[in-house]
């Protein structure tokens, strides 16, 4: 039947962070691949041969595709025209964190006369557990017996198109059909398949984020007491972590961001009944690092005669993502402290936002927010204080 189709794969989202590495991977594969979107300038660098983000070995293989075997689209019309419809839509929660299928429901309910039984839905963003079975069901009550699917993505920013090869892929279906067909689309990825029930998978893919954010937190929480004691974290991180493999997985302190982590954190506190209390106190250390640095300072002296410099917009290292980073909460945090706050990244341009030469020749105290690894060889003058969480620049995180 795919033969029937113009395309192999629709991605609806398909310009997004997720979307767009997994078409791009799909069509090198020799797949047909529609990018649907309504990002009018993810559009035009995609149609340009250029990539809207940063996503490391990305261009070469869009320059390799694109129109080729890779299509983009903003009419909704190729949903019908493809056999694989994977959905990469964000994941929808309310303002406060609580999980909305209604958002779900409209989408398909939109997208329903587009819909065959012939067709395959693969859902890859994060799914509140039970929420593929409702959207079957969904579909099911309105006359379609399309097939669907659960494939959560489990990419980092910056390095998907690695990582999609060389991590191996969960695979959730209803039916023995459909978990074959599944699983002959991502065979073209890789051949390390895992299956399980479509709960199972939700399940999984809140708990990998959930797990994640945890032990950030502790990381984190580690730090602040380091530092009420006056003492330097990473001396005693590098003895706990130095030969002794039982300890080889505890990571460094920093900011803990990002469109997934803390929101899927946050999800699986409310299917738990919000008695999820490891996440609630893994928000409440990640969120408050921000405040914790802007008090250490304050203990220092006053901030209201004082430039201070926020090094890196991203929420991450190497990359030009900043949704939910955390240096604008900390740029928040310091404008009601400081007398000037500057912002400076390489990967992003704002408004307001100054080279790193000028920022490090202005600040006062400069906090490296992101540690990107273009800042590895500045140097700050000697009245600067560096505020230094991560270790980047190798001198210990105290203050």
């Amino acid at each position: 039947m795919m033969d029937k189709k113009r395309y192999d794969v629709c991605i609806v989202g398909g310009l997004g962070h997720v979307g767009l590495p997994l078409g791009l991977s799909l069509a090198a594969t020799g797949q047909r691949v529609v990018l649907y979107d309504i990002n009018e300038e993810a559009m035009a660098a995609v149609e340009s041969c250029r990539m809207p983000f940063v996503e490391a070995g990305a261009d070469e293989v869009l320059a390799q595709v694109l129109g080729k075997t890779l299509f983009v689209a903003s009419d909704r019309q190729v949903i019908a025209t493809s056999h694989f419809v994977v959905i990469v839509i964000g994941t929808p929660v309310d303002e406060h964190l609580n999980p909305r299928f209604t958002i779900f429901q409209k989408f398909f309910d939109e997208i329903l006369d587009l819909l065959s039984d012939e067709q395959h839905v693969i859902l890859r963003s994060t799914a509140f557990p039970g929420a593929t079975q409702r959207i079957k069901d969904h579909l099911l009550a309105r006359g379609k017996h399309t097939r669907v699917s659960f494939c959560p993505e489990r990419i980092a920013q910056g390095k998907a198109m690695e990582e999609l090869h060389s991590l191996p892929q969960i695979v959730a279906s209803f039916d023995d059909e459909s978990l074959r067909e599944a699983e002959s689309l991502f065979r073209l990825l890789t051949s390390d398949i895992v299956t399980l029930s479509p709960t199972e998978a939700e399940f999984a893919k809140l708990f990998t984020n959930a797990w994640r954010y945890i032990q950030f937190a502790i990381a984190n929480q580690f730090y602040q007491v380091a530092c009420q004691h006056g003492l330097d974290f990473y001396r005693i991180h590098q003895a706990i972590t130095h030969n002794y493999p039982r300890a080889g997985s505890f990571p460094c302190a920093g900011f803990t961001a990002g469109p997934c982590l803390f929101k899927d954190t946050m999800q699986l506190a409310a299917c738990s009944t919000n008695n999820f209390f490891l996440g609630h106190a893994a928000m409440l250390v990640n969120e408050g690092l921000p405040n914790f640095i802007v008090q250490k300072l304050k203990e220092r002296g006053p901030l209201a005669d004082k430039t201070v410099g926020v090094l890196g917009m991203a929420f991450k290292a190497d990359t030009d993502d900043k949704r939910e980073s955390l240096a604008y909460k900390l740029k928040k945090v310091l404008e009601i402290e400081a007398r000037q706050v500057l912002c400076s990244d390489v990967y992003l341009q704002e408004e307001g936002f100054v080279s790193t030469e000028r920022l490090i020749e202005a600040a006062d105290i400069v906090i490296v927010a992101a540690p990107h690894r273009e800042y590895a060889a500045f140097a700050f003058p000697g009245r600067t204080v560096v505020v230094d969480v991560w270790n980047f620049f190798g001198k210990g995180g105290a203050f």
